[in-house]
């Protein structure tokens, strides 16, 4: 089972690099304008994704500038700053409410999500500056009795938090 789990995962980090690589630009882009700027990146994880949060600022190494988003907080942020939703799929209810708040208060954001086939509106992917898919939609490993399990929605969204912050290190380094 290892085997099969760790082949589909390499296939959807494969997936990822390959077919989001000009989101990963276009969202670095909004981010490195806190960077560079007097901004923060505020980064929000719904449920589990809160572990990017912590990521982000408690790793080995913390992202310049990032905050944590406590909501009842989402009032203060100002133009300079930019915000990071992250949420293991695009039509998820708490993420969409977060993303069009911030749209009401014109602060751009980026999304780390799965984009259903069918997309419900509203959707991260028509809310958000900038949409990274993890492609994530169901768990991997086949059981014998045809039900699927594990579903590393955290280790995907992760492995498109680091490709973003990779791409925005680029552009940080090449301001500089």
């Amino acid at each position: 089972m290892l085997k099969i789990f760790t082949t589909q995962l390499s296939g959807f980090f494969k997936r990822i690099e390959e077919q989001e690589e000009f989101q990963f630009e276009d969202a670095a882009r909004i981010l490195a304008q806190a960077s560079v700027g007097e901004g923060f990146i505020y980064i929000y994880g719904v449920e589990e994704m809160h572990a990017i949060t912590l990521e982000a600022l408690s790793s080995a190494e913390p992202l310049s500038q990032a905050k944590a988003l406590p909501l009842h907080e989402l009032d203060q942020l100002t133009s300079v700053d930019r915000v990071l939703l992250v949420s293991r799929f695009s039509t998820d209810h708490k993420a969409v409410e977060i993303a069009e708040r911030l749209k009401k208060q014109d602060i751009p954001f980026v999304s780390i999500a799965a984009v259903p086939k069918e997309i419900a509106e509203p959707s991260l992917t028509a809310l958000a500056d900038a949409h990274i898919d993890t492609k994530l939609l169901k768990p991997l490993i086949p059981g014998e009795d045809g039900s699927r399990f594990g579903f590393p929605a955290m280790m995907v969204a992760l492995y498109a938090y680091y490709g973003l912050v990779f791409t925005l290190k680029e552009i940080v380094e090449e301001y500089e």
